[in-house]
């Protein structure tokens, strides 16, 4: 007996006397909390989320259809990227004026390799305006959770309106808890014990996200 078969039965001895409709923990946790603090338009909570995008370091742009190409190809060329890193099912167009060598996500794709990737570019599955917070799932447009936290430099499309919410229990209702969700509050970042801020230990340096107005 391993380890977690040990453990799963002492959980199934804990259970046993417990009656099937028993439904202590949905009856013991209250549901009373706020779904979002104050009231707002949507233009005010698209607003608020790139208020606090930006609070977390994130790097903050807006966009139209047809601005996008050439915003993205700007932010790349920046970066100095000679490739991206480019999820299997991102719009086509969203790279059509990108100069960087594509470099798409396959299963043979291994991580040394995407090491040298300078740039990823992304969709997203919701943003949420309160907490300054984007999810990504995995969708085609969004890839492996691996591309996004290996290279360096990773730019985020996010659809307002129809992609942002204002708050954590509206993303939630959104999102499928059996897909590999990412939550994103900012750059990758974290302190020692003297407050010493490092950024980029395990994800990107630089978040780029790009409001597009949809």
């Amino acid at each position: 007996m391993n380890s977690r078969e040990r453990i799963l039965g002492w959980v199934r001895r804990a259970l046993a006397d417990v009656p099937a409709d028993e439904r202590p923990y949905e009856e013991a946790v209250l549901r009373e909390y706020l779904r979002e603090h104050g009231t707002r338009t949507v233009e005010e909570t698209v607003d608020l989320l790139a208020e606090n995008l930006a609070d977390y370091r994130a790097i903050v742009h807006r966009a139209d259809a047809a601005d996008l190409p050439l915003l993205i190809t700007r932010l790349l060329a920046v970066q100095g990227a000679e490739e991206v890193l480019v999820p299997p099912g991102l719009p086509a167009d969203w790279l059509a004026a990108a100069d960087p060598v594509r470099v798409y996500d396959r299963a043979d794709l291994t991580p040394q390799r995407m090491d040298r990737v300078g740039s990823v570019v992304t969709g997203c599955a919701v943003a949420i305006a309160e907490t300054g917070t984007i999810v990504l799932d995995g969708s085609p447009d969004q890839g492996r959770r691996r591309i996004s936290l290996i290279p360096d430099h990773h730019i985020c499309v996010v659809r307002v309106p129809s992609q942002v919410v204002a708050s954590v229990p509206g993303a939630l209702e959104r999102l499928d808890p059996t897909r590999p969700l990412t939550w994103i509050s900012g750059p990758s970042a974290t302190s020692d014990i003297e407050l010493d801020r490092v950024e980029g230990v395990h994800g990107p340096r630089t978040l780029e996200v790009i409001l597009l107005d949809d």
